[in-house]
């Protein structure tokens, strides 16, 4: 069952990040599930319930500007076509939307393009590679035309593999976390840093969509909540750097065909990635709403 699947992703990211911490939400059924369901024909109604990283060397980099440029995975380009929606996933034990504990969506400060530093009353920047994230927002019920005005709320761990505001260590602060609008084109871009593998899952961002800009900083309801798959190519090069040596052994012990997440299919999370490590790196992912 869907609904089992998605407690029991929650379950596991609790289990390795070693938290113990309730949370009383069960993700909805992905937009997978029910394309699945529609196309057998047996969909009639649908119940849910309810500080700077380290030198690099130049063959380290000359290995991402490779990996980048080699990447496969392919995205599906505005207005090109029909785009599926993303799947629904779940938000993990550490959203600080308000749905387990603190929130940080109605906070002042929380809509910001740079997330790699705490804002508000806290102080602290989170030390990694840096990344820019493109999103382009898409209306699936238009074929894929961009969205204006969606607001994406993003997250994710630190080099460390700690989620802010919650892990040891990160309590007393909220880096890696902001909210962005897309604008007419349906883009937006987050600076941040290249958050670790930790162990159990796949090296991954999480997000939320939301319908406008007061929506989400009111924490209203969400049009979406999924996660970003890295290409592991780039994972590879930039976990070769200072400071990420324990996320070498984490993504050794997993595989996107076996994370709790991905493992039923990604096409539609896997990221696109460019540049280098040397010139600054980017990854990139329509998201189909």
């Amino acid at each position: 069952m869907e609904i089992e699947r998605t407690q029991r992703v929650y379950d596991d990211e609790v289990h390795h990040h070693d938290r113990g911490l309730s949370f009383d939400m069960l993700t909805l059924m992905s937009r997978r599930r029910v394309l699945q369901l529609a196309a057998l024909g047996g969909l009639t109604t649908l119940v849910g319930c309810g500080s700077s990283s380290g030198d690099t060397s130049e063959s380290t980099a000359a290995t991402a500007s490779t990996a980048a440029a080699t990447t496969t995975a392919a995205t599906t380009a505005a207005g090109s076509g029909d785009v599926g929606a993303i799947p629904e996933e779940t938000g993990g034990p550490y959203p600080a939307d308000g749905s387990n504990g603190p929130n940080v969506l109605t906070q002042s400060g929380i809509v910001r393009k740079d997330i790699t530093t705490s804002f508000g009353s806290l102080s602290g920047t989170a030390a990694g590679v840096p990344l820019n994230i493109d999103l382009t927002i898409l209306d699936v019920s238009t074929g894929g035309s961009p969205l204006a005005g969606a607001a994406v709320y993003l997250w994710h761990c630190d080099r460390e593999g700690r989620y802010s505001l919650y892990s040891q260590g990160v309590t007393d602060q909220n880096y890696l976390r902001g909210v962005q609008v897309s604008g007419a084109d349906g883009k937006l871009t987050i600076a941040s840093i290249f958050p670790a593998a930790y162990s159990g899952r796949w090296p991954h961002i999480h997000f939320e969509v939301y319908s406008s800009l007061d929506t989400a900083t009111s924490a209203g309801s969400k049009l979406v909540t999924s996660q970003i798959a890295l290409p592991e190519d780039l994972c590879n090069s930039v976990f070769a750097t200072e400071g990420y040596e324990q996320s070498v052994q984490n993504l050794a012990g997993t595989s996107l065909q076996t994370d709790n997440v991905f493992s039923d299919g990604f096409s539609t999370q896997m990221a696109t990635a460019s540049g280098s490590l040397a010139q600054g790196l980017t990854i990139a992912l329509n998201v189909g709403v």
